[in-house]
């Protein structure tokens, strides 16, 4: 069995045997079964093909010392590559560890650095559990001679036990330090169903490598017989050619699922087609007859954000049910007791709209003039979602607030979801820095005392989008192009920008400026002397698995998961603050952990805030961060609106 197996898969198997109990530590979300599954078959199988490789470059190693090191004449080949492979098992050990010690995790590292140490890391563990194996072969074949087994015994397959033994060594470990109110999550109290799901994932990977081997060993044989070549050298195209047909299999299952994201994306709900142009919209709204944006090639999410605006007032003329669901009356005038100063303009300009960056541009600045949003008091630069969406809370909130003083601007740049966007990304930085340049031009020819105030507002993907175009900037950037102020909610952890301004000091960053929070209670609990200077807040929920997921997870120690993390603590009526003290970072498994997390801070659920979901935080934030003069009754009554308007969207727009 072993021979069948082979010495570097051994050391893997109990190396991955080992790590199996970390992937069930808790982190931001709960799990279901198969999330569970899912990270410890994904970290699991991982560490096992790095492990292979570390080992079988140990074994390579191995193989090119022996002939040089002074062994003894007597030994075979064989024996005195297995000696000199076993030393460097040994050795990889304290330097492995060694070089671990000499570069300590640092919050703010370079990648490299954090490669070289975890490839150190790599190499000592991997040193360690084939030096535990060579021990147990070792006593193994002692304990077949003595009991005169004829081999029975040497021949049992070793490192299974003996992971699983390192793994209820480490698991006893994690239990002691692991607090009671984890008891609850599902990921603890279904490790079995945890267990047969990862093991699924493993065996059919397992599966799926055992049949290209066996595959390639065949059509290598039989191509050696028939062709110039050795049977290794086919073998080896045959592994070639496999991998081809996968990355091209890979490619056009891809590139269709994307065309049918992109198909989706102009599918529509009932009373959303043609027809509803004027019919849920005004002139002061993309995509109404008016306008110099067709509903046609406004898509789905931007009918949405057209349908969606706030009336200043009751309209008689207009139907008062959509898809058999009344209508809440909730205008302007109703919400805020007072007659609204002015219709809120909503220029959309699709992806479909026109096909490059400038020309959609242009258009949405046509679109600025034709519905003269520079006489509003305040423009409010939308980045949205991959998708196109645009947070209606966020636009509904200001458009209360400003008793419909307002203009908001918003650039489609992708019509998939987020993380199938990110191809996009340098397309929308474009895009964005070319509308807020020419915007700022504009207005740097008005009358100072009737230039409107500019805003910022970015959720998720649409967050790092904006901020992308103030890379290097510093807080100076939003200043120089006129911005006077921002809200960012559920910044992606990828933000170069938000690491330059929360980072080390720079020249061009005035952190009294800028704001991270988690709640608004927390914003206000800052200094007043820091709050009334604050212009750009950035808001990020602690427990959203979107600011903290990224690909330096596989190897570097996050800031957050440090010495300095920040302290668990409740909320009431808010998502809660802080980090669990057992979270900790682990090698590759905090990576796939993270995923999950990112993946379960999306699901949709009840109006709250939590996770990957600010509405309801929304209402406090845009009042205080766009300094929008609303009553404390006025407020209330918004913060019931915006959740009630959610609550109907939710029934048509599902």
């Amino acid at each position: 069995m072993q021979e069948i197996v082979g010495r570097g898969s051994q050391v893997a198997l109990g190396v991955a045997a080992a790590a199996t109990p970390g992937t069930f530590a808790a982190s931001l979300s709960k799990r279901s079964p198969l999330d569970q599954g899912l990270i410890t078959g994904l970290a699991v199988g991982s560490h096992f093909l790095l492990t292979v490789i570390t080992q079988d470059a140990l074994d390579f190693g191995g193989a090119v010392l022996a002939p040089s090191l002074p062994l003894p004449k007597s030994w075979s080949e064989k024996d005195r590559e297995a000696a000199t492979t076993l030393f460097l098992d040994v050795a990889a050990i304290p330097i492995g560890f060694g070089l671990v010690k000499l570069i300590p995790f640092r919050d703010e590292e370079s990648m490299a650095r954090a490669i070289v140490r975890h490839m150190a890391w790599r190499l000592a563990i991997t040193g360690t559990g084939a030096t535990i194996l060579s021990a147990a072969t070792a006593g193994s074949v002692g304990l077949d001679s003595a009991l005169g087994a004829n081999g029975r015994i040497a021949q049992l397959p070793l490192a299974v036990p003996m992971g699983l033994a390192t793994a209820a060594v480490v698991e006893k470990a994690r239990q002691r330090e692991q607090p009671p109110e984890q008891e609850s999550d599902p990921a603890h109290t279904s490790p079995l169903l945890g267990i047969a799901a990862a093991g699924g994932v493993v065996g059919a990977l397992g599966l799926i490598a055992i049949g290209e081997r066996w595959a390639a060993h065949r059509l290598g044989g039989y191509a050696g017989r028939k062709l110039p070549g050795s049977e290794d050298s086919w073998e080896r195209i045959t592994h070639l050619a496999a991998l081809g047909a996968l990355v091209l299999g890979t490619h056009e299952i891809w590139s269709r699922a994307m065309t049918g994201i992109d198909a989706g994306s102009s599918s529509y709900e009932d009373g959303m087609d043609d027809k509803a142009a004027g019919l849920w919209t005004n002139p002061m709204v993309s995509g109404d007859p008016a306008s110099l944006v067709s509903w046609q090639s406004m898509g789905r999410e931007g009918r949405r954000h057209a349908a969606s605006f706030v009336r200043v007032e009751k309209l008689h003329d207009k139907p008062n049910e959509f898809a058999g669901k009344k209508r809440p009356e909730l205008s302007i005038k109703t919400v805020m007791q007072e007659q609204a100063r002015a219709v809120p303009i909503q220029v959309f300009v699709g992806l479909d709209t026109a096909p490059t960056p400038t020309e959609r541009v242009e258009i949405a600045l046509a679109e600025m003039d034709r519905t003269d949003a520079w006489s509003r008091s305040m423009l409010m630069l939308c980045s949205p979602t991959g998708s196109g969406y645009v947070n209606y809370v966020a636009t509904a909130c200001a458009q209360y607030m400003t008793r419909g003083d307002m203009a908001s601007v918003t650039l489609q740049y992708s019509k998939r979801p987020s993380p199938l966007s990110l191809g996009k990304v340098a397309d929308a930085r474009e895009q964005n820095r070319l509308l807020w340049l020419r915007i700022f031009e504009r207005l740097r020819a008005m009358d100072p005392d009737s230039r409107p105030k500019v805003v910022l507002f970015g959720e998720s993907l649409g967050a790092l989008t904006s901020q992308n175009v103030l890379i290097d900037w510093g807080t100076l950037g939003p200043q120089a192009l006129g911005i006077d102020r921002a809200l960012w909610i559920g910044t992606p952890q990828g933000s170069e920008w938000m690491h330059q301004v929360t980072g080390h000091d720079r020249p061009d960053v005035d952190k009294n400026l800028i704001a991270v929070v988690n709640d608004f209670e927390q914003f206000t609990a800052l200094p007043d002397a820091h709050r009334e200077q604050v212009k750009y807040v950035l808001l990020s929920h602690d427990n959203d698995g979107v600011t903290k997921f990224g690909p330096d997870l596989l190897v570097k120690r996050p800031g957050w998961l440090g010495p300095s993390r920040p302290e668990m603590q409740e909320v009431p009526d808010a998502s809660p603050r802080g980090i669990l003290p057992s979270m900790r970072w682990r090698p590759v498994t905090s990576f796939f952990q993270l995923l999950i997390d990112m993946k379960n801070a999306q699901l949709p659920g009840e109006y709250r805030a939590w996770a990957h979901d600010y509405r309801k935080d929304l209402p406090d934030f845009i009042r205080s961060v766009y300094q929008l003069d609303v009553s404390d009754e006025q407020l209330e009554r918004i913060k019931a609106a915006v959740e009630e308007r959610e609550k109907f969207r939710e029934q048509i727009f599902s």
